[in-house]
């Protein structure tokens, strides 16, 4: 049990490091000292801040007295998926460790990844208050600059901050725009802390996972019947409630598995991708007529 314990621990770093290496919005999760785990294994609490704005200074009383409020909120995760693989015993130890390890980190990279890009991506895209352009097909560089530039323009007078903007396009899209290859078009990507390709299939404004029951054996997640294809998305990070938890891989020795000499390995993301109320400015995006 001591050995099977240990191959757990060894296995949860490299899973997550798996994970940002891989992962398109990684660079959106929230600082991970600033959230703590909740009562239930499917909760966080979250640091909330509010404060009061300027009012009159008197020469006789001085100061009107404000009040800052630091809240801690919980919040429930809207992420919770999982699957359980089987592998063969084999004699050595360290035999089984590359197995699972080849196995679980191409799992992650092909499939866990790719999902949890697409649920964050619709689940901001469909959020009521955030800043959306008409639905509209960008078919050249022209078009797609000539939104980007209305974007930017409407972020900064809604006063969302220029550091930490991150520009999240397609390949089809950003290759439109650097075939211009003109002052402005430099100019506008220059603008954002980060440009991030995403794959079209990874960026629809809803998406449908599958439950990897019957009928649904694939598992993973499609476009959900009415969704849109989104063009690009900008993000203030700050704006976004999003951390990710890793439940410790459940591992099962053979001697210890009742149906098949086997490891058994169970693997289970849960996370957070919410926003904050007051900061939904933060989030401009534009996607193609459905």
């Amino acid at each position: 049990m001591s050995n099977t314990i240990e191959l757990a621990k060894s296995f949860v770093p490299k899973l997550d490091e798996c994970y940002r290496l891989a992962s398109l919005t990684s660079v959106l999760d929230g600082a991970p000292e600033l959230a703590k785990q909740g009562a239930n294994a499917n909760e966080l609490i979250v640091p909330m801040l509010s404060m009061q704005g300027l009012g009159d200074y008197s020469r006789n009383d001085g100061y009107v007295k404000g009040d800052v409020t630091m809240t801690n909120e919980t919040i429930k995760c809207n992420y919770d998926r999982g699957r359980k693989f089987y592998v063969d015993a084999l004699d050595e130890q360290e035999t089984a460790k590359v197995a699972f390890s080849r196995l679980a980190g191409e799992f992650i990279r092909t499939k866990v990844v790719p999902e949890l890009d697409a649920f964050r991506f619709a689940s901001y895209a469909g959020k009521s208050g955030i800043s959306k352009a008409a639905a509209a097909d960008l078919p050249d560089g022209a078009s797609v600059l000539a939104a980007l530039r209305a974007a930017v323009t409407k972020m900064d007078e809604d006063e969302v901050p220029t550091e930490n903007r991150h520009l999240f396009i397609t390949p089809t899209l950003l290759q439109g725009i650097n075939d211009m290859d003109t002052t402005k078009s430099k100019k506008v990507l220059e603008g954002f802390e980060q440009v991030i390709k995403v794959p079209q299939r990874r960026f629809y404004t809803a998406i449908k996972q599958l439950s990897g029951k019957t009928g649904e054996e694939a598992g993973g997640y499609t476009k959900a019947a009415g969704a849109a294809n989104i063009n690009f998305a900008i993000v203030q990070k700050d704006a976004l409630i999003q951390y990710t938890k890793h439940a410790a891989p459940k591992i099962i020795a053979p001697e210890n598995n009742p149906d098949a000499d086997a490891y058994v390995f169970g693997y289970r993301m849960v996370g957070i991708a919410k926003a904050y109320k007051n900061m939904l400015s933060g989030m401009y995006f534009s996607h193609d007529k459905a």
